[in-house]
């Protein structure tokens, strides 16, 4: 399966659709004024032909209400740049991709960032060659650091030593940027300036096997189009913040330099590579939050992920979160005494919904099936059976071998 991913500015007037004979549905990307509002996916037959008024009723039925809200808030408001901006490091943690790097970084220099003192600092992160140093030396505006130790978290704190931005904004390099996320970023630093940190809205950069379409119809790594700003309470939700997975995803953050230091960093017992791959993120966002600092999801702040392309790897993704999510929490339990009633329930509330997910999707009424939810799970029962104390005994080896 393929699916044509289509960009629909809705205050034009709307074209024709045509299908090529590979593909299988559309994605749409609405924006107003540039501004992205919604994400629409439905499955068609390949060579379909869909018309403006096709087309019209589909975004009306499932977007409607949502661009209707977006008309009244852009004649309420104006937003206008007052607050001075911070200096601004963006850094990209890699390791053996050059070409999604290239990519990665082209986006990011074809942005015109006029008002805005920035630097670009890639972490080459425990190199098999020199692919990527050679790389960043045909880029005169970007700063190259190599970080000889393996693990995600030793690139993002090396990128925390090395920056000179207060503001340090960490891409995947698996990412692309929107042309709209530097002012995505400006806008929700501007409106939040007592902010901690800031994620941002992660769609599909392509959506060209049943994986990625699979993964992107449970939800993908999308947290919404409505601006959030996260706090010490959030009402209706007892388990907060514990339940970090809902502030954004860490392939598109930024945090306060001044502040990441002051809480100690990024844990680097956590995204250790394929023994740990996760649970970095959502410990800095806990963390964050509970240093008393708001976190704030801005959806203009917008980048583009490639999915996993292959059932296999999707499977692992699951098995990842899982285990990622479970180390964290044990993590949270032992380093944050006060919170531990609150992560005991959060841990029992998981596991039922695992199970009901998982009985839903036999039943034929998920959009997951089984064994998806089964990597998850088992993931999940992997990391509360120690994987964290496990890690960090793995972390002492490499700093002493690197010592």
């Amino acid at each position: 399966m393929s699916y044509s991913i289509i960009e629909i500015e809705v205050t034009q007037p709307l074209a024709s659709i045509s299908l090529s004979t590979k593909d299988t549905g559309i994605a749409l990307i609405l924006r107003r004024q540039e501004r992205p509002i919604g994400f629409l996916m439905k499955a068609l037959p390949a060579s379909s032909q869909i018309t403006p008024e096709n087309l019209t009723q589909f975004i009306v039925e499932e977007a409607g209400t949502k661009i209707l809200q977006e008309s009244i808030r852009e004649e309420l408001t104006t937003f206008e740049h007052q607050i001075p901006l911070p200096s601004l490091t963006v850094a990209i943690c890699t390791k053996d991709r050059p070409e999604n790097l290239a990519r990665c970084l082209q986006s990011l220099l074809n942005l015109q960032p006029s008002i805005w003192e920035w630097e670009i600092l890639v972490i080459d992160n425990a190199p098999s060659d020199e692919r990527t140093k050679k790389l960043v030396a045909s880029f005169p505006k970007v700063r190259y650091v190599r970080e000889a130790k393996p693990g995600l978290d030793f690139a993002r704190n090396c990128a925390l030593h090395s920056a000179t931005g207060e503001l340090l904004a960490y891409l995947d390099d698996d990412v692309i940027v929107d042309r709209k996320w530097l002012e995505g970023l400006m806008e929700a630093w501007a409106e939040n300036p007592d902010a901690g940190a800031f994620t941002g809205l992660v769609l599909p950069y392509e959506l060209a096997t049943d994986a990625q379409i699979l993964f992107e119809q449970r939800g993908g790594f999308r947290r919404g189009f409505e601006k959030i700003r996260y706090g010490q309470i959030l009402p209706g939700n007892p388990l907060h913040p514990c339940g970090a997975g809902i502030f954004g995803a860490g392939c598109n953050m930024s945090l306060r330099r001044n502040i990441l230091l002051k809480i100690g960093g990024f844990d680097e017992a956590l995204d250790t590579g394929a023994t740990l791959p996760g649970g970095g993120d959502l410990d800095i966002f806990y963390r964050v939050i509970r240093a008393g600092y708001p976190l704030v999801y801005e959806p203009k702040y917008l980048v583009f992920h490639q999915h996993r392309r292959e059932y296999a790897q999707l499977r692992r993704q699951y098995w990842t979160w899982g285990l990622g999510f479970m180390a964290f929490v044990v993590k949270s339990y032992q380093s944050d005494p006060p919170q531990r009633s609150q992560l005991r329930r959060l841990v029992w509330w998981w596991f039922k919904d695992q199970l009901k997910q998982l009985k839903n999707s036999f039943r034929g009424r998920h959009v997951l099936p089984p064994n998806m939810i089964l990597a998850e799970l088992w993931g999940g029962i992997v990391g509360i059976l120690g994987e964290y104390s496990r890690s960090l005994r793995r972390i002492e080896q490499i700093r002493r071998q690197f010592s």
